[in-house]
């Protein structure tokens, strides 16, 4: 049975893809070209998933059609695997300098064949479904926010405020990556929330409010129902963000080091991006009266070491804040 996928094999020896037909035509649809102008043109008009690319070849050579392959923009995010007798160190290191992914020796193997090109496949489609998760986030960050029209740039800056706090906390630079991507759907649950509670232009009154408090568990509801990590930590940052350091939070009352430390660091950016900016029912604050309110809650709101850490990156914080404005 065949994959849907399309490998587009380059070589002017008929023979040599005769033997790559062989090996791969009862797993993928193929295309064929027989020098670099034609495989410019089948790759540029065929979009396959992956190029199998000889690089002796007359005119045009392997190295010179991957690069102009990596120079497009519409086929540069098409790996390339080289299939080749060259096999000096140099050569090799001159193949993933101009775009390619891996070099396959001739005379060629089947099984390696079939192996490296499943491998590298498989890798396309990761890049596709961590693309869609990023798109799928950014949607539910929007949606958060949708029937908010005052806090619509809050997540965004409020993110970068996370990944600056959880670098200089010492997360590795993927989950680094991961707060950016999940800190802005820490609101995803507003959108259970009625539109007159979200667009009061007032404070809310006790009904009110324990209703608005009920957006972290849907939120939680929501994202929890993916087990990609991102997702998983931005269902943990919207159940927890609103939790205190001493315990009086919501909506489980967790105390401490108890709470995630995604959703401290998050709860940290959510007050000073809050404090910092126009409300419906509030003016923003200065700088100076933010970090002496923050400052105040320490060890009773805020995690007391993390935001000791968020006062030291303050030029960074400052500098995020201007590009926003």
């Amino acid at each position: 049975m065949k994959d849907s996928y399309q490998v587009l094999l380059v070589d002017d020896e008929p023979n040599n893809l005769k033997v790559l037909q062989q090996i791969l035509k009862d797993r993928f649809e193929l295309i064929f070209a027989i020098n670099g102008e034609k495989a410019l043109a089948a790759a540029s008009e065929h979009q396959p998933d992956i190029i199998l690319l000889d690089i002796m070849m007359p005119g045009m050579d392997g190295y010179q059609v991957c690069r102009q392959l990596k120079q497009n923009p519409a086929t540069a995010h098409i790996p390339v695997i080289f299939v080749t007798a060259m096999s000096e160190m140099e050569d090799e290191a001159r193949g993933f300098d101009v775009g390619a992914v891996d070099y396959i020796q001739k005379p060629v193997s089947g099984p390696i064949v079939l192996r490296r090109v499943q491998t590298h496949l498989s890798l396309v489609k990761v890049d596709a479904l961590d693309d869609l998760a990023r798109a799928a986030i950014k949607m539910l960050g929007e949606a958060g926010h949708y029937n908010d029209p005052y806090t619509g740039e809050h997540i965004w800056r409020m993110a970068d405020y996370s990944a600056a706090l959880a670098r200089a906390a010492g997360w590795t630079p993927a989950r680094v990556e991961m707060m950016e991507l999940a800190a802005p759907t820490h609101d995803t649950g507003k959108i259970g929330i009625p539109h007159s509670i979200l667009k009061a232009p007032r404070m809310l009154n006790d009904e009110e409010w324990e209703i608005m408090k009920t957006h972290s568990a849907i939120g939680y509801d929501i994202l929890s129902k993916s087990d990609n990590p991102v997702f998983k930590m931005a269902a943990t940052i919207a159940l927890h963000h609103h939790e205190k350091w001493d315990g009086s939070g919501y909506p489980m009352g967790l105390a401490g080091e108890n709470i995630p430390e995604a959703a401290r660091i998050v709860a940290i950016a959510d007050v000073f991006d809050a404090l910092t900016t126009k409300r419906p029912y509030k003016q923003p604050w200065t700088l100076e009266k933010t970090l002496e309110v923050m400052r105040e809650s320490a060890g009773s709101h805020l995690d007391p070491h993390l935001l000791d850490v968020f006062m030291h990156i303050m030029p960074e914080i400052l500098a995020i804040k201007a590009n926003w404005e």
